[in-house]
């Protein structure tokens, strides 16, 4: 340490001789900068400015400092970053043939080929792995950054609840005490010729019948037309252990408590046809008849060929497929769906809710302004009592074994005894007493269009069924020509009962024959001489 006065420097010597030939001088403050021009190029001009030799040049400001300050971070950073790659470069050397490597090579090597076409939209200048961290990389900063409200007000349309109506149905106690709800169309039990009973389908209830059918044209073919409440729909109680065979005698109970002693026919639609069946199957003697819509099957149905289950199967959307499969496999999962979708209380979209894919024709009239009121009626009814255990009994229904073969509705006879001509007989004849079972007309018209209950399922059953009369419809799907079609109401009515006739009239009922012809005569006689008195006076 030198002592002072013995050659000590002062401040500015000091600071020159650190920072070297620097190009500024410093001086006393408000004194002059000393003449050495070897020492300092420049000095302090005044506050803010320095002297410089190719000028006076201002003194940096905090935003010059700021950015210098950022210059600086920015490429510390990126020095950082290099240093990690090489030490990530160097670390992964030999991890080739490390036992993580060599378990995930192989399916890592499958995944690469399966999405290596995406190879192709790269630029062909940059490797892939390098994009594609990119990619994945501002993909992960852009999607919260999405989500992030912009200040902006969007209007969204929130759903609609369902309103469920005052109750309004018809009520019928039946002999175990459960409640039936019923609807009555078309004429009165005294005047009609023709008595029809529809049990409605899944997501449906007693208010669907036939979708827009008018009254006058029950009156013009005399039909009176009965829709009910499957139980645990709309208004009718729940039946504690539901199947076919119970379905059939609710259905028998109902026509004997609204005095329907004659043989009555049966509609069903989409799923109602397997209601229609069982009644075909255990009440035979009751039914007139059959007319069937689309009639879904079982698509589970051992009976069913590979390729007939394909093509329906094919038809479906995936969503609508993972249904049918959880109610084959895990029916206890089906509440779940059904809850956040139907059950719900909202109102929502046909499609969406029964997870469809529609056609041209069925995509209009299901658009349309009367199909979605009625759609929403329809389905408030339907879920009056919130219970989802009726919907699963249904779904569960279709593809379960409902306790008979289609095969059974219609059979050949069996001759008696061992004759080898008796039985070669019925081989190559088909006379018409050769059938056994239901006998009675069985009418289905499918639309070849149909993408809910596909064509390939009426061919099933009309392969089990012989006696039945298919009605192919070309361009039609599943709604367009059973709902809201006065034309096809019609011809369908026209197919069914023939030439309209009208309802029964108060003469026909009371001209029934006497227990003797010549008293009925006398009677007349004396009638119609009293009529000649009375007009003589």
């Amino acid at each position: 340490m030198s002592l002072v006065g013995e050659g000590s420097m002062t401040w500015q010597e000091e600071l020159a001789s650190l920072v070297g030939e620097s190009g500024v001088q410093y001086s006393a403050i408000g004194g002059e900068a000393e003449g050495n021009p070897t020492d300092l190029k420049g000095s302090v001009v005044g506050e803010g400015y320095y002297r410089h030799e190719d000028g006076i040049v201002p003194e940096e400001s905090m935003k010059d400092q700021l950015k210098g300050f950022l210059k600086a971070s920015v490429e510390m950073m990126q020095d950082f970053g290099r240093g990690c790659r090489d030490i990530l470069q160097q670390s992964l050397t030999g991890v080739e043939d490390s036992y993580v490597a060599n378990r995930l090579r192989g399916p890592w090597g499958v995944v690469s080929r399966r999405l290596g076409f995406l190879n192709d939209y790269l630029p062909e200048d940059r490797n892939p792995i390098h994009s594609w961290l990119v990619i994945i990389c501002v993909f992960l900063v852009a999607l919260p950054a999405l989500n992030v409200n912009s200040g902006h007000i969007v209007q969204v349309q929130l759903p609609k609840k369902l309103y469920i109506h005052p109750p309004s149905a018809s009520l019928i106690q039946l002999p175990d005490g459960r409640v039936m709800a019923y609807q009555e169309q078309g004429v009165s039990v005294e005047r009609a010729r023709f008595t029809m009973i529809s049990p409605h389908s899944f997501l449906s209830s007693r208010l669907a019948g036939i979708p827009g059918i008018k009254e006058s044209l029950l009156k013009d073919f005399g039909v009176r037309f009965i829709t009910y409440d499957l139980p645990g729909f709309g208004e009718s109680d729940p039946h504690p252990c539901r199947n076919l065979n119970s379905s059939a005698h609710d259905m028998l109970q109902l026509a004997n408590a609204l005095g329907i002693m004659d043989k009555f026919w049966v509609l069903g639609y989409s799923g109602g046809g397997m209601h229609a069946l069982a009644a075909v199957r255990y009440i035979p003697d009751r039914i007139a008849g059959v007319a069937m819509f689309a009639p879904i099957t079982n698509p589970y149905d051992s009976r069913m060929t590979k390729e007939e289950k394909n093509k329906i199967w094919e038809k479906w959307t995936a969503k609508r497929k993972f249904m049918f499969i959880v109610a084959k496999r895990f029916p206890s999962l089906l509440p779940y769906f059904y809850r956040q979708s139907f059950l719900s209380g909202m109102q929502g979209q046909l499609e969406k809710w029964l997870s469809l894919s529609l056609g041209k024709k069925d995509k209009a009239i299901t658009d349309g302004h009367i199909f979605q009121e009625f759609w929403e009626r329809d389905v408030a009814e339907s879920i009056r009592q919130h219970d989802p255990k009726p919907f699963v009994e249904e779904a569960v229904l279709q593809v379960s074994n409902w306790g008979f073969s289609l095969a059974d509705l219609q059979a050949r006879k069996k001759h008696e005894g061992k004759n080898l001509l008796l039985w070669l007989k019925s081989i190559f004849t088909q006379e018409d007493g050769e059938w056994t079972g239901f006998l009675g007309p069985i009418h289905i018209w499918q639309g070849m269009d149909d993408r809910i209950v596909p064509p390939s399922m009426t061919e099933f059953s009309r392969r089990l069924i012989p006696g039945a009369t298919v009605h192919r419809l070309p361009e039609e799907g599943h709604f367009s020509y059973y709902c809201f079609c006065d034309d096809c109401h019609k011809q369908i009515f026209s197919t069914l009962f023939g030439i309209p006739q009208g309802p029964l009239t108060a003469i026909s009922e009371n001209d029934l024959p006497s227990p003797s012809s010549e008293l009925f005569e006398d009677d007349l006689t004396s009638e119609n001489s009293s009529q000649n008195l009375v007009s003589q006076v």
